[in-house]
């Protein structure tokens, strides 16, 4: 607690004080601060704090990279400046609003899915573990219980309850990121599978509400329907704000929000979401089937470096959103796992190459937060970037395994964790697909190793590490 406290009170005055910060949240890794006044900050001088693995800036954000303790960090950066306080609203000195661009509208765009999405990980790795146990003790593998156990049954409507509602997560999700009241986003979400609904998609009856005709669809394991939805009734939902008298609010401002979107939502919104999800869903399996092997291969090779520019985001919702809709993942989109492992190799490669004890705990430390945790950050501001040479690892390590998994056609059907336990996410399936998901990430693991222990340091990067 002591060590979190003195480096949240570092970053905080690092970045000019609460004064200076417009709003701050967090990712997985990540302190991600909107700024008053970027110029008045010294990356150096942040990054020499102890517990700061590096900076990223962009022109929406500038993020500070702590790993995996930072939810911690986060705390007690909020309960020291006070943040409960602050507006989240822009607070430009100027008090002029930011020029509205279709780059600034898609990066917004990109951000509202992530943040909807990021606090769903713990639900779907605790749900992916529970199918993960049946697969690998149940009559898949070892055939410890049947089907028809109490033991197998339970885990299985475990595993269920954490995808079935997603619809429901993800809408509390994401109205808390539009400022409106969180749990109309869940009730939302509920409308979208509630039995009523899944009654007439299963019966396959016409339905309209006023008139309007209800495209009906199965919106179970779906994310994006509702994150469409969430934000058209965030407009709703304001827009009613400012008309129902404050004496009137608490009971007018949520019947009318929900009575104005749903409609609309059921008759347009979610239908459209679907098409967005299936697009893209089939633009993944698309690009897998046309450029093969060596396409796979590629994304796994360069997925760190979108990881480093925040592009991977871009990637990671319609990735979660084919699992959630199939039930399974192969190809490009699970070439993001390869990459990992290859980190987590680079870092095996770096920490036997490097003498100098100082630069060697950083790597022992960039490997234990590889296999426990899966933060890639501290192999790539720790070891890539002081030794350029180490990217080659990554790249090419990413690069077999994931052209491998493509080869063998490996296919996860749990969601994986980035940890070691990724490599039962290819349980559910065939032996033959587990033992290929875990060569694939070996190779990876491997192949980089090698490549960063033989290739990864020039002559004058081995005076400096052997001293």
């Amino acid at each position: 607690m002591g060590q979190n406290k003195e480096l949240a009170e570092n970053i905080l005055d690092a970045v000019g004080g609460n004064q200076n910060i417009k709003s701050v949240t967090h990712c997985m890794t990540r302190l991600r601060f909107s700024l008053v006044d970027e110029s008045i900050i010294d990356d150096e001088t942040i990054k020499q704090i102890d517990g700061v693995m590096g900076i990223l800036r962009n022109k929406e954000e500038y993020q500070v990279i702590i790993g995996t303790n930072v939810p911690k960090v986060y705390d007690e950066l909020c309960r020291i400046a006070n943040f409960k306080e602050v507006s989240p609203i822009d607070k430009n000195s100027d008090g002029k609003k930011e020029k509205l661009t279709l780059k600034k509208i898609g990066n917004s765009t990109i951000d509202y899915m992530a943040k909807s999405m990021i606090p769903m990980i713990p639900i779907l790795i605790a749900a992916g573990l529970c199918k993960s146990v049946n697969a690998i003790f149940g009559p898949t593998i070892l055939n410890l219980y049947s089907e028809t156990s109490n033991f197998y049954v339970f885990l299985d409507f475990m595993f269920n309850a954490g995808f079935y509602f997603m619809p429901i997560f993800v809408g509390i999700s994401a109205a808390k990121q539009l400022n409106i009241t969180s749990f109309l986003g869940g009730y939302l979400g509920a409308v979208l599978i509630s039995p009523g609904m899944v009654s007439l998609v299963n019966e396959k009856k016409s339905f309209d509400i006023l008139g309007l005709p209800v495209a009906l669809n199965d919106y179970s394991q779906t994310v994006f329907p509702i994150m469409i939805s969430v934000f058209f009734m965030s407009l709703v939902y304001k827009m009613v704000k400012r008309i129902v008298p404050d004496v009137l609010s608490t009971l007018f401002i949520p019947f009318l929000t929900i009575l104005i979107t749903t409609p609309i939502v059921l008759s347009l919104l979610a239908p459209l979401g679907s098409i967005v999800g299936n697009s893209i869903g089939d633009g993944l399996l698309l690009f897998s089937e046309k450029t093969g092997f060596l396409g796979v291969g590629v994304l796994a090779a360069i997925w760190q470096f979108l990881v480093m520019t925040g592009m991977h985001v871009a990637l990671i919702v319609p990735m979660f959103s084919t699992f959630f809709e199939t039930g399974q993942a192969s190809g490009a989109a699970i070439a993001a796992g390869f990459s990992i492992w290859s980190c987590i190799g680079v870092a095996l490669g770096a920490s036997l190459k490097i003498k100098n004890k100082k630069k060697k705990g950083v790597a022992l430390g960039a490997l234990t937060s590889g296999i426990l945790g899966g933060v890639t950050e501290p192999t790539l501001y720790g070891i890539c970037l002081p030794y350029r040479r180490c990217f080659a690892g990554v790249a090419l390590g990413g690069f077999v395994g994931g052209a491998y998994s493509a080869i063998t056609h490996a296919t996860q059907f749990t969601l994986p964790t980035n940890h070691f336990l990724y490599l039962i996410s290819f349980t559910g399936g065939t032996t033959a697909n587990l033992v290929n998901g875990i060569v694939s990430c070996i190779i990876s693991f491997i192949v980089a190793a090698i490549v960063t222990y033989l290739f990864g340091f020039s002559n004058e990067d081995l005076k400096q590490i052997s001293q």
